[in-house]
Parts: structure tokens; C-alpha cells; sequence
């Protein structure tokens, strides 16, 4: 994407970007299958901080995983994000390529892997989010083993193009990064759930696969793994592991 088109999507977001009230969430499970919600954000986006508070109120309910990704390409604007990787920037692209998206935006979520919202204002998040636990359908199991290294995915119908396992290490919990620099310069931008690595471990053909998780997460990371298409990149399935096995 060229600067201007980057620079044009700023002043977009910045124009539908409402504090607004959140509808309230409806009553889940938290032991049915979550909505992983992904918030792709930028420090030196100046639109972004306010998805940031978004994504943070939604983050606790019961049966959602939030997970944000800090993106590069804002870095020309004179503050490089301490939390962004190329391959994060990546992800965003192949969404945008799956869901037919003319370019990407920031800040941008994507729910399930199905939708996108622009914007991430936080009625729109909410009735997203109650949609995509509605549509649920037999997805397969995920069951981390008890020693807490690794995870074996059950059987079930592969989607067309196939399917991979992917795990997702984040840390939990907010961080606030002090900007310097850039768009948001002098303020405390805060991130809920800042994703560290995505690792693939491997594909899923609809029968039963034990998967080694990555070895060099840290003892206060989280680990999601997903069961993702290949072709539309819908999540099928996903499950937490909130603790490391401990010796």
C-alpha cells in the first residue's frame, strides 16, 4: 500500500471512530467454543489507541479470546511499534486476501477469521462477536496435553483447501507503551493481550494429530491454538491454555 493510501485509511477510521456505548453481551458459555477476536493496531496510528480500549472491554467476556497484533508499516510516520513483526503485517494481508478486501486497514479486527470490522466501533464489535458464537457447528476438539507441551487436535470434516494448526503466544493482560514520537506522540497507548508469536504447527486433515507447542514461550505467556482454513482462513476451532506446566 502506498503512503497516501495508508495516510487516506488514518483519516477514515479517525472520521467513523465513535466512543460510543457498547451493546451489552449476551449470555455465553464460557465453556462453549470462543470467538477469537484479532485487533491488528499500530502505536503510530492515531486512530488506533481508541480500538485498543475497544478490544480491552471485550477481552474479559466469557467464550472470547482477544488477541492483539502490533503492524509495522505506520513505522515511516516516525515511531517504530515495539510490539509489531513482519509476519503480523502478513496475517493481516491474507485476511484481506481471503475476505476480498480491496487493501487493508488500521486498525482493523477480524472475528473468527469469517468478518472484518474497520473502524472497531464497539456496537458493532459486540453484535459481531454474538453472531460468531451463534454460528458454531461441530468444530473439532482441541485438548492440550497434561504435561503442557503439546496439543492434539480430534477428528472431523476438513474444509476444502484443507486445514493447518496454529498456535498463537501472546501475553495476558494490558501493557501501556509511552509513544515518543509520530501521530500519537505523548500518549500512554494501552494493548490487551499483545500477541508475541504466531508459529504453524502443522496441517489437519480430519483425523487425530498430536502437535509439539512452541518451546521458547516464556513462563508468563499464554498459548491459543487454532484450527484454521487454508483457502478463507475461517477459524474452525480454537482453545486456550492459560498456564504453563510447572514442574
Amino acid at each position: 500500500m502506498t503512503a497516501w493510501g495508508l495516510v487516506r485509511n488514518s483519516l477514515i477510521v479517525t472520521a467513523i471512530i465513535g466512543v460510543g456505548a457498547a451493546a451489552p453481551a449476551k449470555e455465553r458459555d464460557a465453556s462453549a467454543q470462543p470467538v477469537v477476536v484479532e485487533l491488528f493496531t499500530a502505536q503510530g496510528c492515531s486512530g488506533c489507541p481508541e480500538a485498543n480500549r475497544t478490544l480491552e472491554a471485550v477481552a474479559d467476556e466469557p467464550g472470547v479470546i482477544a488477541l492483539t497484533y502490533g503492524v509495522d508499516y505506520w513505522d515511516y510516520l516516525g515511531w517504530s511499534d515495539t510490539f509489531a513483526k513482519p509476519e503480523f503485517a502478513a496475517r493481516q494481508q491474507a485476511y484481506r486476501q481471503a475476505l476480498r478486501l480491496r487493501n487493508v486497514s488500521t486498525p482493523q479486527v477480524v472475528i473468527d477469521g469469517r468478518r472484518h470490522l474497520s473502524g472497531v466501533r464497539p456496537p458493532e464489535l459486540q453484535a459481531a462477536i454474538d453472531a460468531e458464537a451463534a454460528a458454531r457447528l461441530h468444530p473439532p476438539e482441541i485438548e492440550f496435553r497434561e504435561t503442557g507441551d503439546r496439543v492434539g487436535v480430534g477428528s472431523g470434516r476438513p474444509p476444502v483447501g484443507g486445514a493447518e494448526v496454529m498456535a498463537v503466544v501472546y501475553q495476558p493482560g494490558l501493557q501501556t507503551v509511552e509513544v515518543r514520537q509520530g501521530d500519537n506522540r505523548g500518549q500512554a497507548v494501552r494493548h490487551v493481550n499483545v500477541v508475541r508469536e504466531v508459529k504453524r504447527l502443522g496441517d489437519w486433515t480430519g483425523r487425530p494429530v498430536l502437535f509439539a507447542l512452541p518451546a521458547d514461550s516464556a513462563s508468563e505467556d499464554n498459548v491459543v491454538v487454532l484450527v484454521q482454513a487454508k483457502a478463507d482462513r475461517r477459524i474452525l476451532s480454537a482453545v486456550r491454555r492459560v498456564e504453563r506446566a510447572r514442574d
